[in-house]
């Protein structure tokens, strides 16, 4: 019976070392698929009896068997490529898609637009994110990431932002609205929009009323005024700067503002001027318009108006940010990619073309942004390839190719054994 034993051992030595080719075999075949993981195979003896029975020792062995087949799940060298929507993780965590069976995970980042504009995965499947409100603010809502409108409307100047220096060394002039540039002590120009997004341009005009007190005044050409004639200038806005003895700014007071666009815009536009937050407003004067001894002049101006526009690109940044460019030159975010995380990677379930889906033993998928709470971050134009090393998979081969030899060899050599056996009788 020892013999037939060594049979089986040997049979089993076979199987188990054809099983871990196969492993290994998988892992050669898919050394060029992105994201893809590599897997070990583990193996474990397999116990008979024992000679003395519970008391232990002395014992038979029954051969070899497959125990487990372990993912490896570390990262994959990253590559980059020339697509907008090619996205690697550098760290933990999948991408969610979903697929017919469910929600799957993947670390594939080889992703398009379909022609309905939605984000999707080599399949078709559509890929999850965080989606944008109207003001382009990332919210905590989970819904498959689309593109929407490629056009956005028009917005009217709500605000003026202005920095700079006033010279406080400047006479007190009287202002005379029919001569600004010569009465004026500084005058600048920028652009604003109207509410229906038509670009204006507005002078501002500052008049030194007193020590550390300054009027300005926002003016428009009789072109752009309802009503108006061309080339006069119309008032349609006015306040007060007040600075302290050490030309800070100290309080800013807006006297009146309503702007009577023409050409169809509304009437009574109201655009506030900010100088800086004031002492008075809890500032400290380090990032608000002065007035020192030295020239007038702008550090900087922003206004946050535009015309309509139509989308001219996109792109994600290192955060899975996916931020459209219009052709006005607004910048607006749409989403951010969702990334989920398991307490149990090796745990996930394989269901083919590069997809996970949860199992009992990896968890539920926890879905977080990248760089949160152990997550990875999310590479733009880029792509995680596949974590197997030739080298190591071509050592494996042989290692179990002399396996699969040596196990061959204990049937031949128990063969040799039992034919001797059978001869006796002859």
């Amino acid at each position: 019976m020892g013999i037939l034993r060594s049979f089986n051992i040997g049979i089993s030595g076979l199987n188990a070392a054809g099983q871990g080719m196969g492993v290994i075999g998988d892992n050669i075949a898919n050394a060029g698929t992105t994201g893809f993981k590599s897997s070990r195979a583990e193996f474990q003896d397999v116990l008979a009896k024992s000679l003395k029975g519970i008391d232990g020792g002395d014992q038979f062995g029954a051969g070899v068997h497959l125990a487990h087949i372990k993912p490896m799940m570390n990262q994959g060298d990253v590559t980059r490529t020339d697509s907008i929507t090619d996205l690697a993780i550098s760290g933990d965590g999948f991408f969610k898609v979903e697929a017919p069976f469910g929600s799957g995970y993947t670390r594939d980042g080889s992703m398009h637009f379909n022609k309905e504009g939605e984000l999707v995965n080599s399949d078709g499947y559509k890929v999850t994110g965080f989606i944008a409100d109207e003001s382009g603010k990332i919210t905590n809502k989970q819904e498959p990431i689309k593109l929407g409108s490629t056009t956005i409307p028009a917005q009217g100047t709500k605000e003026v932002k202005v920095n700079m220096n006033i010279d406080s060394r400047a006479d007190i002039l009287e202002f005379n609205l029919e001569k600004p540039e010569k009465t004026a002590n500084f005058t600048h120009t920028m652009t604003v929009y109207d509410n229906i997004g038509t670009a204006r341009l507005v002078t501002l005009a500052y008049n030194k009323v007193g020590n550390n007190q300054w009027k300005y005044r926002a003016l428009v050409d009789g072109k752009d005024a309802e009503g108006g004639v061309e080339g006069k200038m119309y008032e349609q806005a006015s306040g007060t700067l007040n600075f302290n003895d050490k030309g800070v700014l100290q309080e800013e007071i807006s006297d009146n503002n309503a702007f009577n666009f023409n050409k169809g815009a509304a009437q009574g536009q109201v655009i506030a001027f900010d100088f800086g937050k004031a002492l008075s407003e809890g500032g400290t004067g380090l990032d608000a318009s002065t007035q020192y001894g030295s020239d007038s002049n702008i550090n900087r101006h922003t206004q946050d108006g535009h015309s309509a526009g139509t989308l001219a690109s996109l792109s994600f940044n290192d955060d899975g940010v996916l931020s459209a460019v219009y052709d006005n030159g607004v910048s607006r975010d749409i989403s951010q990619m969702a990334i989920a995380k398991f307490e149990n990677n090796e745990g996930l379930f394989k269901v083919g073309k590069n997809l996970y889906k949860e199992s009992k033993n990896s968890g539920q998928a926890a879905i977080g942004k990248p760089g949160e709470s152990g997550r990875g971050d999310v590479l733009a134009k880029s792509l995680e390839l596949s974590n197997v090393d030739i080298a190591n998979e071509f050592v494996g081969l042989m290692t179990s190719q002399r396996n699969f030899q040596a196990n061959s060899r204990t049937l031949t050599t128990a063969d040799q054994m039992l034919q001797e056996v059978l001869n006796i009788k002859r």
